[in-house]
C-alpha cells in the first residue's frame, strides 16, 4: 500500500511497523541533518529498500510521510456544533495549542524544520513545501472547522477563518519556534506548555469571543 502524499493525514492509516520506520527516519534527521536516503532509513529501520519504495514511492514520498506522521501528533478535538458551548470550544483549542507546542519543541521537529529551511530555494528537494503543506497548512484545515463551529454557535465572531487561525497560531507560537531553531534552550516543561496553551486560548477568546450570544459573551 502506497502511503505517500495525502494518504497519511492521521496515525490511523499507519501500521505499527510503518510508524517505527518513520520514527527511524525522524531520528536520522536529528542525528545527521539531511542525510535521509532510502538506504540509510532501511538500514536504521532494519527493513529493505524495496519495502520503503512499496510504502512511500520514493525519497520525496518518504519525506512527506515523515512530516505527516510528525504533524499527526497535533490533535484537534472534534466538536459538535449543535451543542457546542464555551467550555468545550476552549478545551478543543487548548488541546490543539498544547499538542502543537509539544511537537514544535521536540528535537525531531527542530531538526526537520532546520533541514527544510536550509533547503528552501536550494533546488535540493521540495522539503520546505512538504513541511508547509503537511504541517502548518494541514493543521489550518483541521482547526478551521472548529473555529467555524464556534462562529455558528455564536461563541466566536470573525469575518475570515484564515485570519482567525493565523491569530491563534501566533498567540500559541509567539517567538518559541524561531528561538528553538536558533538554538535557544527554552525550558518547555509540561506545566509551562499547559500554561502557555491556556493563556493563548484565553487571549484568542478575548479577541474573537462574540459580544452577545447564548453564553452571554
Amino acid at each position: 500500500m502506497l502511503l505517500a502524499n495525502a494518504d497519511i493525514e492521521t496515525s490511523e492509516t499507519l501500521t505499527e511497523r510503518q510508524k517505527a520506520v518513520l520514527d527511524a527516519a525522524l531520528r536520522l534527521l536529528v542525528e545527521e541533518g539531511d542525510q535521509l536516503t532510502m538506504t540509510a532509513v532501511a538500514r536504521r529501520a532494519s527493513c529493505s529498500k524495496e519495502t520503503l519504495y512499496k510504502w512511500f514511492g520514493d525519497r520525496d514520498g518518504l519525506l512527506t510521510a515523515t512530516v505527516q506522521w510528525q504533524a499527526s501528533k497535533v490533535r484537534v478535538a472534534p466538536v459538535d456544533g449543535r451543542g457546542l458551548d464555551l467550555a468545550s470550544l476552549a478545551a478543543s483549542l487548548e488541546r490543539f495549542a498544547s499538542d502543537w507546542l509539544k511537537v514544535i519543541s521536540s528535537d525531531t521537529s527542530i531538526a526537520l524544520n532546520r533541514v527544510a529551511v536550509g533547503h528552501a530555494g536550494s533546488g535540493k528537494d521540495n522539503l520546505g513545501a512538504v513541511v508547509l503543506d503537511n504541517g502548518r497548512f494541514a493543521l489550518a484545515k483541521r482547526l478551521k472547522p472548529v473555529l467555524e463551529a464556534g462562529r455558528e454557535a455564536r461563541l466566536l465572531d470573525f469575518a475570515d477563518a484564515e485570519t482567525a487561525f493565523r491569530t491563534f497560531f501566533g498567540l500559541v507560537a509567539r517567538d518559541v519556534q524561531i528561538r528553538l531553531l536558533l538554538g535557544d534552550r527554552l525550558e518547555l516543561t509540561e506545566a509551562a506548555i499547559g500554561g502557555d496553551a491556556a493563556r493563548a486560548t484565553q487571549q484568542f477568546l478575548a479577541l474573537f469571543g462574540a459580544k452577545t450570544g447564548p453564553q452571554g459573551l
